[in-house]
């Protein structure tokens, strides 16, 4: 065989089957023609966005790009966009078949893709038998990527809120029972300002020669005016940790509210008017190359059979 293919005389021998070649040939290019109609298989449309991350921030070591592309393939996406455009029902798949959810997630890693470009852009590449469900699938999934974002966001910020309340709450209370004991203290011995009415006193005890009033003010003050010193630079410092954290929580509950978007849209996803599968030319080309090697190998066969057959003969 290998003496037939490399000294027989290829050229000779096809022209010898040359209408047989012929007609596998044409048989080749009407059956691959047949069978890559819509009949056998269903036409698919291609719809696409390019997208940037932003108002985000990485977890561990990814960057933001790869993030986007986490949650883009994430299940709660998949299953909101299947959900919304009831796919098993526009897929054709029974709900009711025992390997119903490994079929769908088949059919979505077959005709949904997500992937980073060379200049860490994100591409949503979605196909489908219907343009237009295959672009209003693109953009969902954009939207859904925004709402997952932003539920993450307020889950964080929510946790952050709730936690500046509960410090800002037990803080409060204590600068009301720091102020409970000031009352008491000004209510019960008249002690109020320390530096103030010390002042006060002072100067009426020298110039009053320390009547019975002072005296008691004056006593007083030793007794509770420490105190007095003591509440007021508590209540200070708790006043200003307060104020503080009344800002970072105002920031947090900001976050909290924000209603950003996620996703910067470079090209927007449109219906296509030209579909991406089968390419038949590409199918016709190949079923028909492939054909016709195949029958050459054949009759390389045939004619190596007949001439060991004649050899044999003649021989005998």
């Amino acid at each position: 065989m290998d003496n037939f293919f490399n000294n027989a005389k290829l050229l000779d021998i096809i022209i010898k089957w040359k209408y047989h070649l012929v007609s596998i040939v044409v048989a080749a290019i009407l059956l691959s023609v047949l069978f890559s109609s819509p009949i056998f298989i269903t036409p698919l449309y291609k719809s696409y966005a390019v997208v940037y991350p932003s108002n985000i921030s990485p977890y561990s070591t990814e960057n933001e790009t790869e993030q986007m592309v986490q949650m883009l393939q994430s299940r709660d996406i998949r299953d909101s966009v299947i959900h919304k455009f009831n796919l098993p029902k526009h897929w054709g798949i029974d709900s009711t078949y025992e390997y119903f959810m490994s079929t769908m997630v088949w059919y979505w890693e077959q005709r949904v893709r997500v992937g980073k470009t060379p200049n860490e852009a994100v591409e949503i590449e979605v196909v489908d038998p219907d343009p237009k469900i295959a672009c209003d699938m693109t953009s969902a999934i954009i939207k859904y990527y925004n709402l997952k974002v932003r539920g993450l966001h307020k889950e964080k910020f929510g946790e952050v809120v709730d936690n500046y309340n509960f410090i800002m709450d037990k803080k409060q209370k204590y600068m009301d029972s720091l102020s409970k004991e000031a009352v008491a203290l000004g209510t019960k011995f008249g002690v109020l300002e320390y530096e103030g009415q010390t002042r006060e006193v002072m100067r009426a005890y020298f110039s009053n020669k320390g009547s019975s009033e002072v005296q008691k003010y004056k006593h007083n003050l030793e007794e509770h005016g420490g105190e007095m010193l003591k509440l007021g630079e508590m209540m200070r410092s708790e006043s200003e940790a307060l104020a503080t954290l009344k800002l970072d929580a105002d920031r947090a509950l900001m976050d909290y509210n924000r209603n950003y978007t996620h996703a910067n849209v470079l090209s927007k996803p449109f219906p296509a008017d030209k579909k991406s599968f089968p390419v038949r030319w590409l199918i016709v080309l190949g079923s028909t190359l492939a054909a016709l090697f195949l029958s050459v190998i054949i009759i390389g066969f045939i004619e190596n059979r007949k001439k060991n057959s004649l050899n044999a003969a003649n021989q005998g």
